[in-house]
C-alpha cells in the first residue's frame, strides 16, 4: 500500500487539479500567478496556463530549473523526469503516472497534455515523482517550489487499493479491493478495473462490480502477462470518470485447469454435471473422454469455459473412463488439467417416447426409442394386449417415425420399441398401453393459419386411411367466391398459384372420399397478398458495416464497459454484416432495428416473417419488430435489453467479449448452441478485440 501521508493544505493546490479527459485542450496563458523555483521567478520561461479554472506549467523548465533532467519519447509519447533516484514517467494523456521508476503509480486528475509543442502537467506531479516541496503565497499569488525540503506522496483521490501492495505478482484469479471515500464508493457508481501496458499506458477493462462492493474479481488471460499497472477507477452511470488507484503489478499466469464435479475411482452410473474450474480466463475448453476397455476417444470441444457441461454416458461406456479437460487460450494453446479415473456403470436402458401411459390418439404420434446403446436396426411394434398379436409399424435403421394410426387399429393396444443392438442382440422396451381412435382424418399440410401467401404454394395433405379424390377447397371470406384446387392422386399434392385479384383474407379446407364419405380437414384462415412485397434491406454497404457499427459500439461500450467487440460482432452475425435489417413487407418502411427485437418502438412497428409449424410443416407468417427513428435508438435500446435482470450474469461479465459471448448464451439470449462460438470467431477474424481498448 502506498504510503499516503498527509494532503495537501495549501489554499491553490486545492484548486489547481481537476478531473479532465483528452490530450490536448484550449488553455490561456495568464500573468496572475507567479511561478518561483528554488528562489528564482521563471514565470516568463514556463508560461503557467489556466485550464478550466486550473493551473498547469511544462514539467522541462521546473525539472531542469531543480538540477534535473527530462526525457522525451516521440514514438511512445512518454515523457519522463527524473532527478538522482526520484523519477516519473509520463504518457501524454493517461491519468495514470510512475514514480520511483516505475515502483510506484499514482493516478493524477489531470492528464500531462501537449500545449504549444510543450508538456504541462499539474504542479503535484513533480511533487510526488521528484519529492519536492510545493507551496502558495496567497498574499502574492505565487507558487513556491523548493527543492530543498522534500515531500511525500500526496494522492490526488482518497481512494486507495488495498488488497495488493506495488509490485504484486499476480499468478491467478484474484479479488481487488478498495477503500475511501464513501461518496464515491456508492450504489449505482461503477468500479472499474483496467490493466494497463506499462509502454503506452493501453489496456482494457478486466474487471467491473457496483461500487458500493468495493471489491472486483480479476480472472487474468494468459497473454496478460507482463509488467503492467493495474488501475481501480470509480465511474458515475454515465461512463464518467470520478476517482481511482493505480498500482503496478507483474502477471504471471500459471494456467490451472480442474473439473468440479468428479473424485477418482467413483462410480458414474447416471448423467452428471462437470463444471470447469480454472485460475484465467479461457477462449473455450473441451473434454476427453477415454474408455480404458476399447481404447474409444470422445472428444467434446468448443464448450463453456464458465458454464457446466452434462456428460450422459451410454451403456457402452461401462468400464474405466478417464476424463480430462483442456482448457485454451485465445491464441488456441491447450493447457491440460487433471485426468480422472472413473468407474463408469450404466445399466443398458430404452424407452419407447412420443406417447404417454393411458393416452388416447387421435393424430400423428412421432415414436422414438429412447435408449442409451447403439443400434443397427429399429421396429416400432403395436400389440394387441388381449391376443398378445404383434404388428409391425415401422422397420428404420434408428431415428424417429411419424405414425398417423387408421381405423383399423382403433382400440385399446400395447406400443414398443425394439431394436437390434451392435453385437446382434436384441432388446425389446417395457410395453406402453394407449387407446387408439382411428376415426379416418384427413390433415392440411402447406398453409398454415394466419399465413400470408405471396407466391406459388404447394398444397399438401397427410391420412390415416387411403382417400380418393382430395380437393382443396379455398373461400373468399369477404365475398364467398370459391376456388377448387384437386390434388393429383400420384403425389398427394396440388399448387396454388395466386392471381392478382385474389388478393384477400382467404380459408382452406381439404376434403377427400373415404368409402363413399366426404370427411374434411380443419378449416385453415390465412391471407393472400399478390402486390410488391419488400424483404430486409441494407443499411450500408457491406463493406463500411463494421466502421459503422463500432462507432456505436465504442460509445456504448465508455458509458456502460459493454465490450464493444461484442456489440459489434452480434451486429454483424445478426444484420449479415447490415446486409438484412427488417423492413415492413407491405410499405417498405425501414425498421432500423439491428437486432430483430420484436414489439413496437418510437418509431412504431413493420411487418416482417417469422416461423410457425402446422401439421409437422413449417411456414412462415407475419409479425410486428420495432421500428426506430434511427439505427442508434435501435443500438442503444439493445444495450438496454442486455442490462435487464434476465441477462444478470452477462452484465457481471460484459466487459468482457469472450466471458460475455459465453454468458450471454447461458441467459438464454440465443438458441444456437454455436452462438458463443460464432461471435468469437466474428471478432477474432476481424480484430474487433482493437475496440475494446483503452487509454487512461
Amino acid at each position: 500500500m502506498k504510503n499516503l501521508g498527509k494532503y495537501f493544505a495549501i489554499g491553490l493546490m486545492a484548486t489547481i487539479l481537476t478531473v479532465s479527459s483528452g490530450c490536448e485542450t484550449e488553455a490561456a496563458a495568464t500573468d496572475d500567478i507567479k511561478l518561483v523555483v528554488d528562489g528564482k521567478d521563471i514565470t516568463h520561461l514556463t508560461e503557467p496556463v489556466i485550464e478550466n479554472g486550473r493551473t498547469l506549467v511544462p514539467i522541462r523548465f521546473v525539472t531542469e530549473e531543480i538540477g534535473g533532467e527530462v526525457s522525451w519519447d516521440n514514438a511512445t509519447r512518454t515523457v519522463k523526469a527524473w532527478k538522482g533516484d526520484k523519477s516519473l514517467r509520463m504518457v501524454i494523456g493517461s491519468r495514470a503516472v510512475e514514480i520511483g521508476n516505475g515502483q510506484e503509480a499514482v493516478v493524477s486528475d489531470v492528464a500531462p497534455r501537449i500545449i504549444d509543442s510543450r508538456t504541462f502537467v499539474p504542479l503535484r506531479l513533480i511533487s510526488n515523482g521528484l519529492g519536492i516541496e510545493v507551496e502558495w503565497d496567497n498574499s502574492t499569488r505565487t507558487v513556491i517550489v523548493n527543492s530543498d525540503k522534500s515531500a511525500t506522496v500526496e494522492p490526488f483521490y482518497n481512494i486507495d487499493i488495498t488488497s495488493h501492495a506495488p509490485g504484486s505478482f499476480i499468478t491467478g484469479s484474484s479479488n481487488i479491493t478498495v477503500t475511501g471515500d464513501s461518496t464515491l464508493l456508492k450504489q449505482g457508481n461503477q468500479l472499474r478495473l483496467l490493466l494497463l501496458d506499462k509502454k503506452d499506458h493501453t489496456g482494457f477493462i478486466v474487471g467491473m462490480a457496483d461500487a458500493a462492493g468495493r471489491s472486483v474479481e480479476y480472472i487474468p488471460e494468459v497473454d496478460n502477462t507482463g509488467d503492467k499497472l493495474l488501475v481501480a477507477g470509480i465511474y458515475d452511470s454515465n461512463g464518467n470518470f470520478l476517482a481511482g488507484d493505480s498500482i503496478p503489478v507483474s502477471i504471471r499466469v500459471i494456467p490451472e485447469a480442474d473439473i468440479n464435479g468428479l473424485v477418482n475411482n467413483m462410480v458414474v452410473s447416471t448423467a452428471r454435471e462437470l463444471t470447469p474450474k480454472t485460475n484465467f480466463a479461457p477462449y473455450s475448453v473441451k473434454y476427453v473422454i477415454t474408455n480404458l476397455t476399447t481404447g474409444k476417444v470422445k472428444v467434446e470441444e468448443n464448450r463453456d469455459p464458465y458454464g457446466t457441461f452434462t456428460w450422459n454416458p451410454m451403456s457402452y461406456d461401462s468400464g474405466l473412463n478417464t476424463i480430462q479437460i483442456i482448457a485454451l487460450d485465445h491464441s488456441l494453446n491447450e493447457y491440460p488439467g487433471k485426468q480422472y479415473t472413473v468407474n463408469v456403470q450404466v445399466p443398458r436402458k430404452m424407452t419407447l417416447s412420443g406417447v404417454a401411459e393411458g393416452a388416447t390418439i387421435s393424430n400423428p404420434v412421432t415414436l422414438m426409442a429412447n435408449r442409451n446403446f447403439d443400434v443397427r436396426e429399429t421396429q416400432f411394434i403395436m400389440r394387441d394386449p388381449s391376443t398378445g398379436m404383434e404388428t409391425v409399424i415401422k422397420t428404420i435403421p434408428y431415428g424417429t417415425y411419424t405414425w398417423f394410426p387408421g381405423p383399423e387399429v382403433s382400440g385399446s393396444k400395447e406400443l414398443m420399441v425394439r431394436v437390434v443392438d451392435s453385437k446382434g442382440a436384441t432388446v425389446t422396451s417395457e410395453p406402453v398401453r394407449v387407446n387408439i381412435n382411428g376415426t379416418p382424418k384427413l390433415q392440411l399440410q402447406g398453409i398454415g393459419p394466419k399465413q400470408v401467401v405471396t407466391g406459388n404454394t404447394d398444397l399438401t395433405y397427410r391420412s390415416n386411411v387411403e382417400f380418393s379424390n382430395v380437393q382443396f377447397v379455398l373461400t373468399n371470406r369477404a365475398t364467398g367466391a370459391t376456388r377448387t384446387i384437386a390434388a393429383d392422386p400420384a403425389t398427394e399434392k396440388g399448387v396454388y398459384s395466386p392471381q392478382a385479384q385474389d388478393t384477400a383474407d382467404w380459408r382452406i379446407v381439404a376434403r377427400g372420399s373415404y368409402k363413399g364419405n366426404t370427411i374434411s380437414s380443419e378449416t385453415v384462415d390465412f391471407e393472400v397478398y399478390t402486390k410488391e412485397t419488400f424483404g430486409p434491406t441494407s443499411i450500408v454497404p457491406k463493406n463500411q458495416f463494421q466502421s459503422f457499427a463500432s462507432r456505436m459500439a465504442i460509445e456504448s461500450y465508455r458509458k456502460t464497459g459493454m465490450s464493444a467487440a461484442i456489440q459489434t460482432a452480434q451486429a454483424i452475425l445478426e444484420t449479415g454484416w447490415g446486409q438484412s435489417v427488417p423492413r415492413d413487407k407491405y410499405t417498405g418502411k425501414k425498421s432500423n432495428n439491428l437486432f430483430g427485437i420484436k414489439g413496437s418502438a418510437s418509431n412504431g412497428s413493420v411487418i416482417s416473417n417469422t416461423w410457425e409449424v402446422y401439421n409437422g410443416v413449417t411456414y412462415r407468417i407475419d409479425a410486428e419488430f420495432r421500428a426506430y427513428m434511427d439505427v442508434k435508438e435501435s443500438w442503444n435500446d439493445h444495450k438496454v435489453l442486455l442490462q435487464k435482470e434476465r441477462y444478470g450474469i452477462f452484465r457481471d461479465v460484459m466487459y468482457n467479449s469472450t466471458m460475455g459471448a459465453w454468458a450471454i448464451r447461458r441467459a438464454g439470449y440465443a438458441t444456437d448452441p454455436q452462438y458463443p462460438i460464432k461471435l468469437m470467431n466474428i471478432i477474432k477474424q476481424n480484430n474487433l478485440m482493437d475496440y475494446d481498448k483503452v487509454s487512461f
